[in-house]
């Protein structure tokens, strides 16, 4: 199993000692961009054309709801790649 397969297994499982970079990986793995502004702001925004912004803060550990938020994410990827 690949580093990025764990990965989205321990999303999958919401685990509670996720980093901010890792949800980043993932999330721009499945085509999201990050923004945010410039300075002043402990929040960045990763979107995607079709799809609703996710706003995550960059703490550590990432809280619970920023995760399943990332992990409904990618099942509608992924339900979107099974139906086409």
């Amino acid at each position: 199993m690949s580093q990025f397969d764990k990965l989205l297994q321990r999303i999958r499982l919401l685990d509670k000692n996720m980093r901010f970079d890792e949800l980043r990986k993932v999330l721009e793995a499945y085509g999201y961009t990050m923004s945010g502004p410039g300075s002043g702001s402990s929040h960045k925004t990763f979107r995607k054309p079709g799809c609703p912004p996710i706003t995550i803060p960059v703490h550590e550990p990432i809280k619970r709801i920023y995760v399943i938020m990332v992990k409904e994410a990618i099942e509608s990827e992924e339900n979107n790649e099974e139906n086409t």
